[in-house]
């Protein structure tokens, strides 16, 4: 005898009549709900969709990474000449193998060396040595250098025990040009980031004072951003770095380069954010903090300014290519910075001649490096343009 399916249990409801009550839930779980995201977690959601944003991190990431340890990855002094103790001039970048030229194979890749030889045209030639075979040793006591300038030592990435190794070439005075171009890294990229952080700082604050006094203040300042804005740039740039003297310091050349790009760079950030501070200084939280006696400067930098950090941020990224760009061109035509340090456009000036660099291809080696920095900061500032972007997010 069968039997009887187990009865459904029953409830009382307040009219007194009995109902069914609802059977468990056997199928699909319900969904938890949604965590919440703090605007940097949208952000960084709606920027790793953009590949090419990614991409463009990425590469930044690995480049100041490179000139960050610069002095370690490079194998030699960059203002050493005939490093290894030969005096090659446009020596071509040498080949890193694994068989040598009989087919015996090795473990560690190595160079040849080099054998010198005159054409009938009375032009020198660098041809592979099979007899001078130098192994790549990594993690090998080098040149002496100060580590992020303060820690003496002489270790670097790779390197040869004996011999020399020029993966890159060398350039018209015998110097070793993946040292120089890893030197240079530290120039050209550090130039863009401070320039970029002194000319939006002043900007910002500059900006903020503007629009949120109003005013002659407002007048004044405003006059003056459309007289630094109405001279053209580069002959500014190109005018102040001749004026100073040949033989001034490296390193003081440096900062005034800096100081130049940051002088020239401010006064365009500065209208923006003074009329995103007009629109801003009129909101219920800003007369908030009047009412409660907060101080004005205080208003500016802790309620107001904030507001405009998206678009600065955004702006700022797509900036500092130019910086770069206007560093490299102002050693490029000999007013930047000079020898014997290296930077991407002093090293571009031995490519002026096409003959050099028709023969030399290794020499246009900064100007690959330059493209790629400014396609990426592109790229990057794209993306952040759209993360950043309310309307955008899905």
């Amino acid at each position: 005898m069968e039997t009887p399916p187990p009865a459904i249990p029953q409830q009382e409801t307040p009219q007194g009549k009995k109902r069914e009550m609802p059977q468990l839930l056997t199928g699909r779980a319900q969904k938890a709900p949604l965590p919440s995201l703090s605007p940097a977690q949208l952000t960084w959601r709606e920027l790793k969709k953009n590949k090419l944003a990614v991409a463009g991190a990425v590469t930044l990431i690995a480049l100041y990474l490179i000139a960050l340890f610069g002095q370690f990855i490079a194998p030699y002094d960059p203002i050493e000449q005939s490093p290894g103790g030969h005096q090659y001039s446009f020596h071509p970048p040498m080949k890193l193998r694994w068989r040598e030229a009989n087919g015996a194979w090795h473990w560690r890749p190595f160079v040849y060396g080099t054998v010198e030889q005159w054409s009938a045209d009375r032009q020198l030639t660098y041809l592979p040595d099979p007899d001078q075979l130098y192994s790549i040793q990594f993690f090998v006591q080098g040149d002496p250098y100060k580590f992020l300038g303060l820690i003496p030592s002489r270790l670097h990435l790779f390197g040869v025990d004996k011999g020399y190794v020029y993966l890159l070439g060398t350039d018209g005075q015998s110097r070793e040009y993946l040292s120089r171009l890893v030197y240079g890294a530290q120039i050209s990229l550090t130039v863009g980031l401070v320039a970029i952080a002194i000319s939006f700082s002043l900007g910002l604050l500059v900006g903020g004072i503007s629009g949120y006094f109003g005013g002659i203040t407002d007048n004044v300042i405003m006059r003056l951003c459309e007289v630094l804005m109405s001279v053209p740039d580069f002959y500014l740039l190109l005018a102040l770095a001749a004026a100073m003297p040949v033989d001034i310091n490296p390193a003081l050349v440096y900062l005034l380069i800096i100081s130049i790009l940051s002088l020239v760079g401010w006064a365009g950030m500065a209208r923006v954010v003074r009329g995103m501070v007009l629109s801003v200084r009129e909101r219920e939280y800003v007369e908030a903090a009047h009412a409660l006696g907060v101080g004005d400067l205080t208003i500016i930098l802790r309620h107001i300014l904030p507001s405009t950090f998206t678009y600065a941020i955004v702006a700022a990224t797509m900036s500092v290519p130019g910086y770069i760009l206007g560093e490299a061109g102002l050693s490029f035509l000999g007013v930047g910075i000079r020898e014997p340090m290296a930077s991407w456009g002093n090293m571009l000036s031995a490519a002026q001649d096409i003959n050099t660099f028709s023969t030399h291809p290794w020499l246009l080696a900064p100007a690959v490096m330059i493209f790629i920095t400014t396609l990426a900061y592109n790229f990057l500032g794209d993306g952040l343009r759209d993360a950043l972007d309310p309307k955008t997010r899905g």
